[in-house]
């Protein structure tokens, strides 16, 4: 094979009850649906090769190239909050490790590539549509600099995934700075295996907290991660719609885009996920969900921490932690929305504020915050008197601030993007690839990567015949 990959499997040396060893199941007819240019030179990878016959058969799965060491990981996790003792991945292999141009070590992974031993009577594949979801919505967070995966590569398999009916199936090459989760964490703890627990707390901090000293450094060094990536999230109206702590990275990435969707309309209670009946996973409750997982974290952890009552102790304070460190982070995000840099006590007042009018208007969350750059925002009001009280008293916080008129619109406008991936063009882009046609997808995709510039067009809420309610997860 001419197409190289230097491949260096750190994952693959763990002890191999933390795996089991797969080859991806070949597919009938790959054909390369989108390949992502950028992240190949990032990796050191040839896009001309990897669009060529032997990378497409390494992407669908029909090869595996020398040096990778296909596996499908072990992993347990709470799930809508009931445990489940075993999951793993049931429909995903990873390739192997890449040491990126950036110094960063990457998993590359096929998701959709056949079943496993963790498949639980699942056929392991993925249709289409999740498959392009993933790589729009997950590029799209990359280019807001939201850590998250990210798609290298989409790959259609020629053959039919059935759900409710026949679906195109695909395969998304999925690139991550690791894979693994607080569930990863769960599943050595409930089988009370303390060398599993300390081998993995070992490579975490070796691959990802190289500072933490041990397991209660790295429950910090994680509890920190999270709640910077939550604040990142409620700041540009993301809903990850499955917060399952087999879906929490410990990297601190975004990962596992299901039933994820960007706010229209804003709402603290927004669900989309079909199966979330409840709420567990709404908008606003996602800080919440997220202390509750690292409590989970924090519970695994505990046999690496001393004695017990001293542990207990030391991790309910690392974990009490995440509502200081998140709030900063939040009240870092929604000031930088405002045009605003510098610190005052009233500015989680004024952010709550205008929150709280945008709920009771039903004001669209992306396009309210970017017309405040533009000086339109009232014009997002059902009511705009609504707007005007608020904006006296936020435009005599920016006098406060100083600067130029001029500084100030270009801080908010590079603070607030003008295009999301907003579900209804998804949708719209997905079917049209169903039917043969990709270049709504293209033209989607090179959109989100520019985020900060205007587009009236994909800028636009759905209309009412265009909204999308719910979301689904593809499994």
């Amino acid at each position: 094979m001419s197409l190289q990959f230097a491949f260096d499997n750190s994952y693959a040396r763990l002890p191999g009850h933390f795996y089991s060893r797969i080859d991806p199941t070949p597919v009938r007819a790959p054909v390369l649906l989108a390949l992502n240019h950028a992240l190949c030179g990032t990796l050191g990878l040839d896009a001309q090769a990897l669009s060529g016959s032997e990378g497409l058969a390494v992407l669908s799965g029909n090869a595996v190239p020398p040096g990778a060491e296909p596996l499908a990981q072990v992993y347990a996790g709470h799930q809508f909050g009931g445990w489940v003792p075993r999951l793993g991945d049931g429909r995903a292999v990873l390739l192997g490790e890449l040491t990126g141009s950036d110094g960063q070590r990457w998993d590359l992974q096929l998701k959709g590539a056949g079943p496993t031993p963790y498949s639980r009577n699942g056929d392991g594949r993925a249709w289409m549509g999740p498959v392009l979801r993933e790589y729009l919505v997950s590029e799209a967070m990359h280019a807001l600099g939201i850590p998250t995966t990210r798609a290298l590569a989409a790959v259609a398999t020629g053959e039919a995934v059935l759900r409710e009916m026949p679906l195109p199936g695909a395969v998304l090459t999925r690139v991550a700075r690791s894979h693994i989760r607080v569930g990863t964490f769960q599943y050595f703890a409930a089988r009370e295996d303390h060398d599993a627990l300390q081998r993995l707390t070992s490579h975490v901090i070796a691959r990802h907290y190289p500072e933490a000293d041990g397991a209660l450094g790295l429950l910090e060094a994680v509890v920190e991660a999270q709640a910077r990536l939550i604040a990142k999230w409620m700041g540009v109206g993301f809903i990850h719609g499955v917060m399952n702590t087999d879906n929490m990275s410990v990297a601190g990435e975004t990962i596992d885009y299901g039933p994820c969707a960007f706010m229209d309309a804003y709402d603290p209670m927004q669900v989309f996920s079909s199966i979330d009946h409840m709420g567990r996973y709404a908008y606003g409750r996602q800080p919440d969900v997220a202390v509750w997982n690292l409590a989970q974290l924090a519970t695994a952890l505990l046999p690496l921490m001393g004695e017990r009552d001293a542990a207990v102790s030391r991790a309910t304070e690392a974990v009490h932690r995440f509502p200081e460190v998140f709030g900063a982070a939040w009240l870092s995000e929604f000031r930088g929305k405002l045009g605003l840099e510098r610190a005052e006590e009233e500015d989680g007042a004024l952010i709550s504020a205008l929150l709280d009018r945008m709920a009771s208007q039903g004001a669209d969350f992306t396009n309210t915050f970017r017309a405040l750059g533009h000086g339109t925002a009232r014009a997002q009001f059902a009511d705009p008197a609504a707007f005007d009280g608020w904006a006296e008293a936020w435009q005599a916080r920016l006098a406060r601030e100083g600067g130029t008129a001029e500084t100030r619109v270009a801080a908010i406008l590079s603070r607030n993007p003008g295009v999301i991936p907003r579900t209804h063009r998804i949708e719209a882009a997905i079917d049209a690839a169903v039917g043969g046609d990709m270049s709504p997808f293209e033209t989607l995709h090179a959109a989100l990567a520019r985020p900060f510039e205007d587009d009236a067009d994909l800028s636009r809420p759905p209309s009412e015949a265009e909204a999308v309610t719910q979301t689904f997860c593809g499994t």
